[in-house]
């Protein structure tokens, strides 16, 4: 059994307004020196056998058709372990 993680963020050039909201907030906690938050997703995919090529180039076919909206979004597919 492995475990395939799917992380999407927003591309940079598309605004992220739960970001910004993150990044200003921050100070008012007493966190200091971050310039920028990019908020995502993270999904955690359990496949049956190994993680082998096929295995990944299938979990990055759900990502390109469901997981990630690859107009505004991007994505890196990578196994865990």
């Amino acid at each position: 059994m492995a475990r395939v993680i799917v992380d999407v963020v927003l591309k940079p050039e598309i605004l992220d307004p739960q970001g910004q909201a993150i990044a200003r907030a921050l100070p008012r906690l007493g966190f200091s020196g971050v310039s920028d938050v990019r908020q995502g997703k993270r999904f955690e995919v359990e496949l049956e056998g190994p993680a082998d090529d096929a295995a990944i180039a299938e979990v990055r076919k759900m990502a390109e058709t469901l997981l990630a909206n690859t107009v505004i979004e991007d994505f890196v597919v990578r196994v865990e372990g």
